[in-house]
């Protein structure tokens, strides 16, 4: 691979441009057919795609029945197919086109893979259908009865069978295998060994008429075998061209990841058609690194595995500049843009909490909940979490012992906020003064502000958050209660709590695994779908549009907070993405920042406000550079300790949690070094080149 490639250039960062082509086709005229796929190869080209698909037999077309045992059409399928590999000699691109083809006497329904010239190998088709409308028995042979592995063709030795494995050299990543239309439709498929003998992109030439819902269909078998796979796969059909006389067709082409649709076709199109999509390698390889049972399924088929053989070949990475990434990153990868699935994301989360909370009670024999109310995002949404709980167990709402606890940097803003709340809620409300407190614990320790003196040091924030903490504690022994906590997975991940009191302790938290940006939508989701009865009052709309703060340090306004937490710990939005992608992939900050770039620099996308108002952030990658630093340093250096001693807490998302019992197991004491000094690869001009780890 090319050492220093442009740092916008997805091959830098471990994704492939494949693509899926449809060409408009003549039954039994090879000639134009090979015309049609060469044009349709160097336009997929020249958008930056390594690998291009094409349909089953389609030098010949599928549609020609008993024309496939006359010589004259196996022989222009031949010279056609010489037409492809005279192609790939300058245009640098892995071909796999379908023929009929003849090895020791037998007819094979076949995918020629080519490129740089020449044909890697032949692939028979496996299973061929012989039910319904199809009758490929009548004229071609399975794969299984050829006894050959290798065919002499255009005066070179080509390996022969569905056991090979294409691996481009400069590519370590791109590993393909093939399949041909009927061997995605059987109980195990060709391409699940593939997939555990390391083949990372599954390819299939189908034909596959039309017929009705058949297109839905398609796109469920697809999903679900590059899910179970862990792999992308891509699918072609045949389209304008095919004969008539008894069927159908719609020229269909999909691309998957991992369950994922990338991309897919207009169907029934009147010409030649081809999609394109990255996609990801890297994704590829680690989530078959940490799902282990994906190697425990390859180590029980070793047998089956070794069979498998390995066509190594070159092929030059797209160096095209500039090459924006052909995939949607969405700036929220925590939610999503769909209104539709955004509010079933939140009653799936919601639900989630309020049961596990409803569990834990049971476990424990407690109806009393005492929680600490704020004004601020993460307590309101606690408190609507047990304000639930205590309606799904028909238990007065007077059962939750709020409490909000003013201190020396409280706004007034806040403080209305949370007793409005609590009003609103109808929980058992109270108001404690902790500065008095906190003030004897100051003096206590010697600090200079119980003299007088402004020091708002990190012991004065903490004597704050630990004087809280110690009264639900007290108050929930007091009155045979458990604490509710409420600290977020975007503070825990940062670091932004004070170790043992504050929100980091608590006997049971409810949101420790949601993020900061999913908060917000869950509460407006709450309040919007009644799930909870809180009242006339508009406090839940304020409460959305205050600045997130500790209030924890005396400002100059007393009205609304001071104190920023993303002044410190960085935008939440961005934090968030970094997050997501450290945690759910482990993806190098080199790649974080890339995909960080490209979701949020010049694009109008941004939080939702009632499905409505958009905000229009950008971060030039300077700015993302800074904030992802901030975020390493954060996570990996110095807030460990605190995750590895957090209470109970239910898991929401595959995006992962930070429990030390669940998804995140890590030394207290480890270095950042690693992952800050890779940072520093990335250039703060997009346009630079970015040195690749293997130079």
């Amino acid at each position: 691979m090319d050492p220093t490639l442009a740092f916008l250039n997805p091959y830098a960062h471990g994704f492939a441009r494949v693509s899926v082509a449809v060409p408009r086709i003549r039954v039994a005229d090879p000639v134009f057919n090979a015309a049609e796929t060469v044009t349709l190869l160097e336009q997929a080209h020249d958008q930056g795609a390594v690998l291009v698909a094409f349909p089953e037999l389609g030098l010949s077309a599928y549609t020609c029945d008993d024309l496939f045992h006359q010589a004259a059409l196996l022989e222009a399928c031949e010279r056609a197919l010489g037409t492809v590999v005279e192609a790939t000699e300058r245009v640098p691109v892995v071909a796999i086109v379908g023929l009929p083809f003849r090895v020791d006497h037998k007819l094979y329904n076949c995918a020629a893979v080519v490129a740089g010239g020449r044909v890697l190998g032949i692939v028979p088709k496996t299973y061929l259908p012989n039910y319904g409308e199809f009758y490929e028995a009548r004229q071609f042979n399975p794969g299984s009865t050829a006894t050959s592995t290798s065919v002499r063709l255009f005066g070179t030795e080509v390996p022969f069978g569905a056991d090979l494995i294409f691996e481009a050299a400069s590519i370590p990543l791109l590993k393909i295998h093939v399949e041909i239309c009927e061997d995605v439709w059987v109980p195990i498929p060709p391409s699940s060994y593939a997939a555990l003998a390391g083949a990372t992109v599954l390819v299939n030439l189908s034909a596959s008429n039309i017929t009705i819902g058949k297109s839905d269909y398609r796109h469920r078998l697809v999903s679900l075998q590059s899910a179970r796979c862990l792999a992308a796969y891509l699918y072609s059909s045949a389209g304008l061209g095919e004969s008539t006389t008894d069927l159908g067709w719609d020229g269909q082409a999909l691309i998957y990841e991992h369950g994922e649709m990338l991309a897919e076709s207009d169907r029934f199109v009147d010409g030649s058609h081809f999609i394109t999509a990255d996609v990801d390698l890297e994704r590829v390889s680690r989530e078959r690194m940490r799902m282990t049972s994906f190697g425990a399924s390859a180590e029980a088929h070793q047998a089956r595995l070794a069979s498998f053989r390995t066509v190594r070949f070159e092929l030059p990475v797209p160096t095209t500049f500039p090459l924006p990434l052909q995939r949607a990153v969405e700036r929220f990868p925590y939610v999503p843009a769909d209104v539709e699935r955004r509010d079933e994301r939140c009653m799936e989360v919601y639900n989630i909490q309020v049961l596990a909370l409803l569990q834990r009670l049971a476990a424990t024999g407690i109806k009393k909940l005492v929680i600490g109310v704020s004004g601020g995002l993460d307590s309101t949404h606690a408190l609507l979490v047990c304000a639930k709980a205590m309606d799904r167990l028909g238990l007065p709402r007077s059962n939750i012992l709020a409490y909000t606890m003013p201190g020396f940097a409280t706004s007034t803003r806040t403080l209305e906020q949370a007793k409005r709340l609590m009003a609103a809620v109808g929980c058992t409300a109270e108001e404690i003064d902790i500065r008095p407190s906190c003030l004897q614990m100051l003096a206590d320790i010697g600090h200079p502000y119980a003299k007088g003196e402004p020091v708002y040091d990190i012991a004065f924030e903490n004597v704050q958050a630990g004087e809280r903490t110690s009264h639900l504690f007290r108050l929930a022994n007091y009155h045979d209660g458990i604490v509710v906590g409420t600290g977020d997975l975007s503070e825990l991940a940062l670091g932004w709590c004070t170790y043992g009191v504050g929100d980091h302790m608590s006997h049971y938290n409810v949101n420790a695994s949601v993020p900061k940006t999913l908060i917000k939508h869950l509460v407006r989701w709450v309040a919007a779908s009644g799930s909870v009865e809180a009242g006339d009052d508009s406090v839940l709309d304020e409460i959305l549009a205050t600045e997130v703060s500790p209030e924890l340090v005396p400002g100059t306004e007393q009205e609304k907070p001071d104190q920023s937490s993303e002044a410190s710990v960085g935008p939440y939005e961005l934090q968030d993405f970094h997050l997501y992608y450290t945690l759910r992939y482990g993806f190098a900050p080199t790649k974080v920042a890339y995909l960080a770039y490209t979701a949020w620099h010049d694009r109008e996308q941004g939080r939702w406000i009632d499905g409505a108002e958009v905000a229009r952030n950008e971060y030039a990658l300077p700015a993302i550079k800074k904030h992802l630093r901030n975020f390493l340093w954060r996570f990996f250096k110095t807030s460990q300790f605190k995750r590895s001693a957090v209470p109970n807490s239910p898991k929401v998302g595959s995006g992962g949690s930070l429990s030390p019992r669940g998804d995140w197991r890590a030394p207290s004491d480890s270095e950042a070094v690693v992952w800050t000094a890779d940072v520093d690869r990335v250039p703060d001009d997009p346009l630079q080149p970015i040195a690749l780890p293997s130079a």
